[in-house]
This record gives structure tokens, C-alpha cells and sequence, in this order.
């Protein structure tokens, strides 16, 4: 008997679903009524697994269960093997059908509001019957978990985290830019200097947060202390409206600049673009197997980010 027999025999699919079910839910009465089988039965199932394995998988008390360390290492082979049942069956459902399937997008707010749109537009074209759910998602460890937990299939972001369970591809560099309304009095200008717009009303993100950090290092790069905005955010799609409006100043990454929804009201002052570059980044989880439309959608976004290296 080979090793995936005898695993077979140890471990059935009915066991993993039974332990997720109990994690879920925090209890096994909890889990029982979830998945409509007796609360013996569930007891039986954990009982016969922990004692084919030799090791306790949950510490029940009168507040419910609670997976113990040896729970938790099956618990993520359950995740595991069922999402590569899921992904098996979206790859079956494409291939009786290449215009099908779902891709499931997790973004940060400044993608989201610039290159996301143009992706989707092209996708969208390309793939008329693939669904997209685009969700917004916290910079940082937040939706890492999301891809862990298989929530999102895929992530696009500008700070991912370098951790050995993601797969991590550099879609472009850009610089930060220096950005005022296209009908502004500083728009107008022939010439305009960085000491020009100094005293203007800024609006940039606090400078103890990541983008804030950056756009300090742009000030510091030409020789210019970071002025005290009037207005302090992260959130872009406020930024860029209120450059638009023609009244405040601010500085954004190039395809930003470029993408968003008041493109048309924005320019880029033509001033030398000094300071760090900054990355977009496509991340997903590492031995994965990806449905056939999350690799359309990757390749689709690859192609669009190569159409935007000109414009930094």
C-alpha cells in the first residue's frame, strides 16, 4: 500500500470537513447543528481521528473547543486540500467553458482608485464571462491572511510583505510626482520651481504613515524640509479630488496621476522627480494551483502594467 492509500485510510475528506466546521464554529454542538449530523457523531469522528493519529486535536471545555497545536497543523491541510478541490472544479467548469469561471481580487485603496480600473476594463473585454469580485483590502499582515485564508485568490498591492508562502512579482517602478489642477493659477505657469509651491495648501498622507514616509524621503531628496499639509490623508481618492479642484497640491505616484478617475483635471508639474521609486506588486499564494481564468487575469495584468512603463 502506497502512502496516499494509507493516508486514505486514516484521514477521510468527512474527518477534515468535520474539524473546520468545529474551528468555525467553536464548538461541536455548534458544528453539529452547521452541518445537520448528530453531536455524537461529531464527538466520535474527532475521538477515532485523534486516536488514529495519536495526538489531541482539540481541548474541549464548558466555553466550546479550541483546536490545540496538532489541530491547527490539520486544520490548514483541510483549508488546503478543499481549496484544491474548489480550484480543480473551476478548472474543469473552464475548460468545458473558457469564457466562465470566477477571479477573486484583493487591492489597496491607491490601486483600486488608478490601476485596477484599466485592468478590468481590458479583462472584462477579453473575458465578457468571467466574474470578477474586487474587494478593497488593509495594507499590511490584513490581507496577507486574506490570501492565506483563501478569501482572494490574488492581491495587488504597493507594500506586500516578504514572507516564503507568497509568490511576489514587481509589475513596474514609478516615481512620486508633483501634482496641482489642470485650471489652477500654478498649472498656468510657464515655469515652475519646487520653491514655487511651497507655501501652497498641501495635501498628503500623515508622514508617520509608509506613504507618508516616502513622500518625506521626495522633499528630502531635493534638499526641501516636508511642509505641514492643510490637509492630512491616505485616502487617494480624496487627494486627487481635491487636487483637481485647483486648490491644493500634492504628490502622487505617476500612474496615479495617469489612471484616475480626474485624470483630465490633474497635471503633473514638470519638475525632476527626485526621491525613491515605488512598486506595484501582483502577490499570490505559493503552491497554489490557479484556476485557468486567476492565470488570464494575471496575464492580463502583466500586460497592461508593460503598457504603463512609459509613463513613468
Amino acid at each position: 500500500m502506497d502512502s496516499s492509500d494509507r493516508i486514505g485510510r486514516l484521514i477521510k475528506l468527512r474527518d477534515l470537513r468535520i474539524l473546520m466546521a468545529i474551528a468555525d464554529a467553536g464548538s461541536m454542538a455548534k458544528a453539529a447543528a452547521k452541518l445537520r449530523i448528530s453531536h455524537p457523531a461529531i464527538s466520535n469522528t474527532i475521538s477515532d481521528l485523534e486516536g488514529t493519529l495519536g495526538v489531541r486535536l482539540l481541548d474541549r471545555g464548558s466555553r466550546g473547543a479550541v483546536l490545540t497545536a496538532y489541530g491547527e497543523v490539520l486544520l490548514r491541510c483541510g483549508v488546503n486540500i478543499f481549496d484544491e478541490m474548489q480550484q480543480g472544479r473551476r478548472s474543469l467548469e473552464y475548460l468545458s467553458d473558457p469564457n466562465s469561471g470566477e477571479v477573486r481580487l484583493g487591492c489597496t485603496d491607491i490601486i483600486l482608485h488608478s490601476l485596477v480600473p484599466t485592468i478590468v476594463r481590458r479583462f472584462s473585454r477579453e473575458h465578457p464571462g468571467v466574474q470578477l469580485d474586487v474587494k478593497l483590502t488593509n495594507p499590511g499582515e490584513h490581507q496577507m491572511q486574506e490570501l492565506r485564508e483563501r478569501r482572494i485568490d490574488l492581491l495587488i498591492t504597493r507594500a506586500p510583505a516578504r514572507q516564503d508562502d507568497f509568490n511576489s512579482e514587481v509589475l513596474f517602478d514609478e516615481p512620486l510626482v508633483f501634482v496641482v489642477g489642470a485650471h489652477s493659477d500654478l498649472a498656468r505657469k510657464r515655469r515652475t520651481a519646487l520653491k514655487d509651491i511651497m507655501e501652497a495648501n498641501w495635501v498628503l498622507p500623515p508622514y508617520d504613515s509608509p506613504p507618508g514616509a516616502l513622500v518625506a524621503a521626495v522633499f528630502r531628496a531635493n534638499n526641501i524640509s516636508p511642509p505641514k499639509p492643510l490637509i492630512k490623508t491616505i485616502a487617494v481618492q480624496l487627494t486627487v479630488s481635491l487636487i483637481a479642484s485647483g486648490e491644493f497640491v500634492g504628490i502622487l505616484p505617476t500612474s496615479v496621476a495617469a489612471l484616475s478617475a480626474h485624470q483630465s483635471a490633474l497635471k503633473v508639474l514638470p519638475l525632476k522627480s527626485s526621491g525613491p521609486l515605488i512598486s506595484a506588486e501582483i502577490v499570490f499564494l505559493r503552491n497554489r494551483t490557479l484556476s485557468p481564468a486567476v492565470e488570464s487575469f494575471i496575464k492580463c495584468t502583466r500586460e497592461v502594467a508593460r503598457s504603463l512603463v512609459n509613463i513613468s
